[in-house]
């Protein structure tokens, strides 16, 4: 190419001008060629260069190599179930159909891709033990994979059910061979996905085998995810999208007890791994179970709940690292960065709890356990109050691996969804489901209790901006510019909020701030920026935006997000950190949810949290500015203080307006000063309806807002975000709880609540007598009234009164119980918060 160019420019510069200058011409058009190969975005795509750019940011600013578009695509779908088989399609490249394609994920998983008649170009996606954003590369007619894209893996739960093959009567497919549990097994699916006339319908099977690996004279095993390919339950039926089939025990498949339905075009061979195809979610096989299953469920599920329960005892114990359930179900809801809705059984969607009954709602702590990657669930009942296992099969129980799976995932026991199946779901079948032994479950999976729960510390920001810290103070601070909100080195967090300018409907600047965008970071996590645009709010990851129209919640790098609505965004960081976002009637509200180890470790706008308001207006330079008698122009500066130096700031820059307003050195516009303060006139036509609205708790703000921007809208709005913080407060009140009691051996209890102030009655069966307290009370100290009860029959208290003396037997009854009161104790410390169960 070089010397072809070189041969052009000396054939044209030879007819007009002399040889020398022909030379130096063409050694001109030479570097500026070679200038111009080198900005392409092969190869580089994130990456910004001098005179262009191949970062995301490239799009809005205008300065996108030329071949950006092509070189750094995105694909439609952009999300995919972590089982594969979606066809995604690569926008804007346009390929010849002989072509050859091949797609790379991950930089490790090679499969061949497709062109359609269009010249469209698609990749698979691939069988993968993970979710979050994965990138891939493609290979076209064996040039170098310089063009890289990547699509959102999730949780089979969480794919597009449009997408799926449905299980039409899910409860026969539960218990299939049981007593009187038989005949067809029904499937549908939408028959447009798959474009064949013909379809195949396949088994597959999920186990977790060992591995083993050697290394000279060492030697190590782990365990291995597997989804394998079991047999076909139908070749080359008709494509209506509804298939039935009579199931057959299986003898030599047997082992494999959960797994997947997968419907694929007829001309794909059975088994073949990443093709374009159908899943059904993870389900029980018990239709193929062996012929023992169906001969006697009971008996076999009993067998295998008891070989649960011995190997469930030779694993280390993974309780004692779980967070406790909050107390009632209103802290569940509240605690948005530990605990997340449990969709099996969701309020919101009509409480249809299969495997809880009496629950209406559980909730899922979103973070495993750091060293077993177990996970917490909770689940409550009609009135609020926290189910446990002591008193109902409906409660919430512990699972030993997450159900969600944990980073990095992929590996046993951290799979997202099937290592749950094995490790907790299929011991729910074996030991209550189909058959009667769910106190052998319970003995492993008992309900944590709340004791020990502490809820998190709110601070929130809204309005021109108004802010009440972690510690309740309340102060105004309008500043325009870029703030650290939350900053905690010791912990690694950064929470940093950027206010913009008001202006009237006039268009005219007010003298007033509300918030635009906050960004956030907790040590290597990915950066989520989360910013008003045109009245809802949009999410970014390291300063690219989020789609969130196929999914609502994404597993990122050391983060999660939600957005349930354009409107609501929530952050949850793997600490337990919640930043909740709104926006309503164009104004944003935050509120940061910190979890009791931030104590004395938070600085910044929202304070000290340390449950001591005197000192939350802290600077950077460490004075305390005093809150009592501070002024609002004190106040200012001590918030303008707070400013995040450029380098420090995690914002994106992507258009002019923001690389123009926010380019002040300091990221605080000094020149800009607010309004502190306004006098509500009779004469101004708004104070009138500002009155009638501003009313109550948070008046003063709401007309504050309202005068500044001139608007009963905003005013309306900042009066909203105070009244539902206010209902967060009370909410996230700490509730004292003395932990359960037992029902008495051969007696009854009255009761399930065991809140401070909560009492409960107990008493004994026809032909018992009853020995402790027949009430008792639970204190504000976390303590019970009385004593623990004992239902004794009465004729063996004959007996021994009878041989050994009245007082003598009571004396011994009583060293007995107070002996295995003290033992109950002993239990409770080393397992300070679950259920002790056995009685004597």
């Amino acid at each position: 190419m070089t010397e072809y160019i070189l041969y052009l420019c000396f054939l044209k510069t030879n007819m007009t001008i002399r040889l020398s200058r022909a030379i130096f011409l063409c050694g001109i058009i030479l570097i500026c060629s070679s200038k111009a190969a080198d900005q392409t975005c092969r190869g580089r795509c994130g990456y910004i260069q001098e005179d262009c750019s191949c970062h995301t940011t490239c799009v809005s600013l205008l300065n996108c190599c030329a071949d950006y578009n092509q070189t750094c695509f995105q694909v439609i779908p952009h999300s995919s179930s972590m089982l594969g088989g979606r066809a995604l399609r690569i926008l804007g490249l346009v390929l010849h159909p002989e072509a050859q394609l091949f797609c790379r994920f991950k930089e490790e998983i090679m499969r061949e891709g497709f062109i359609d008649a269009e010249g469209h170009a698609h990749c698979i996606s691939p069988l993968l033990f993970e979710t979050g954003w994965i990138p891939f590369d493609i290979l076209i007619d064996g040039i170098d994979f310089a063009r890289s894209g990547e699509y959102l893996s999730v949780h089979p739960s969480k794919a597009d059910p449009t997408d799926e093959v449905t299980l039409r009567n899910a409860t026969r497919w539960q218990f299939y061979g049981t007593p009187n549990v038989t005949g067809w097994l029904s499937m549908t699916w939408n028959s447009s996905l798959i474009g064949a006339d013909e379809v195949n319908i396949e088994l597959w099977g999920y186990r977790e085998v060992t591995r083993s690996t050697e290394a000279g004279m060492n030697s190590s095993s782990s365990l291995q995810a597997e989804l394998s390919y079991l047999y076909s339950l139908g070749r080359n039926q008709v494509n209506t999208g509804t298939f039935s089939f009579m199931p057959e025990s299986s003898e030599v498949s047997s082992d494999w007890e959960i797994g997947n339905i997968r419907i694929t075009a007829s001309s794909e061979s059975d088994g073949r791994r990443d093709v374009q195809g159908l899943w059904s979610r993870a389900h029980v096989l018990a239709g193929h179970l062996e012929q023992a299953f169906r001969d006697d469920s009971a008996a076999w599920a009993k067998n295998k709940c008891l070989q649960w329960d011995l190997r469930e005892k030779t694993l280390p114990g993974f309780l004692n690292e779980l967070i406790d359930c909050p107390c009632t179900l209103a802290q569940a809801r509240a605690d948005t960065g530990r605990f997340h809705t449990d969709y099996s059984c969701d309020i919101e969607r009509g409480s249809v709890c299969t495997y809880h009954p009496g629950s209406v709602h559980c909730v899922r702590a979103i973070q495993a356990s750091p060293t077993h990657g177990s996970g917490q669930q909770c689940c409550y009942d009609s009135t609020g109050a926290l189910m446990l296992t002591g008193d109902s099969i409906g409660a919430g129980t512990p699972d030993r691996a997450h159900e969600w799976g944990s980073p990095p995932y992929r590996e046993p026991p951290r799979v997202p969804g099937y290592s749950h199946w094995l490790y907790d779901v299929m011991s729910f079948y074996h030991c209550c489901l189909w058959s009667d032994h769910c106190h052998v479950y319970f003995s492993h999976r008992p309900s944590s209790g709340c004791r020990n729960y502490q809820p998190p510390k709110a601070g929130v920001v809204f309005g021109d901006p108004h802010f009440i810290t972690f510690d309740g103070l309340n102060y105004m601070f309008n500043g325009e510019g870029e703030y650290n909100l939350v900053s905690s080195p010791d912990r690694e967090l950064s929470v940093q909020a950027r206010t913009e300018g008001v202006k009237h409907e006039n268009n005219t600047r007010a003298r007033a701030t509300w918030l635009s965008s906050l960004a956030m970071k907790e040590k290597t996590s990915d950066v989520i920026e989360v910013r008003q645009a045109e009245g809802h709010l949009q999410v970014l990851r390291n300063q690219k935006v989020l789609p969130f129209t196929e999914q609502k919640w994404m597993d990122l790098h050391g983060v999660f997000v939600f957005a349930p609505s354009p409107q609501n965004v929530t952050v949850m960081f793997l600490s337990g950190v919640g930043v909740e976002l709104r926006v309503h009637k164009g104004l944003m509200a935050v509120t940061v949810l910190l979890p009791p180890e931030f104590t004395n470790l938070t600085q910044g706008l929202f304070g000290v949290m340390n449950s001591n308001p005197s000192d939350d207006l802290l600077t950077q330079q460490g004075d305390v500015v005093s809150s009592e008698d501070a002024t609002a122009e004190e106040i200012f500066t001590f918030g303008s203080g707070w400013n995040i130096p450029k380098k420090s700031s995690l914002f994106t820059y992507d258009s002019k307006y923001l690389l123009d307003t926010y380019s002040f050195p300091q990221n605080h516009n000094s020149a800009f000063v607010p309004v502190f303060s306004l006098p509500e006139t009779p004469d101004d036509p708004l104070v009138a309806d500002m009155l009638t609205m501003c009313f109550g708790e948070g008046a003063q703000l709401c007309k504050h807002d309202t005068l500044t921007t001139r608007s009963l809208a905003v005013g309306n709005a900042t009066l909203r975000a105070f009244h539902t913080f206010q209902a967060l407060m009370k909410v996230l009140q700490p509730v004292v709880s003395c932990g359960w009691l037992p029902t008495p051996r051969n007696g009854k209890k009255n009761g399930t609540h065991y809140l401070a102030g909560d009492t409960l009655s107990f008493s004994c069966n026809e032909g018992y007598l009853l020995y402790g307290s027949t009430q008792r009370t639970c204190l504000y100290d976390r303590t019970w009234t009385g004593e623990q009860l004992y239902c004794l029959r009465d004729d063996n208290v004959g007996f021994i009164l009878g041989t050994v003396g009245s007082i003598t037997a009571l004396v011994t009854m009583g060293v007995l119980i107070k002996l295995h009161n003290r033992k109950q104790d002993r239990e409770r410390g080393e397992k300070p918060d679950q259920m002790v169960t056995h009685v004597l």
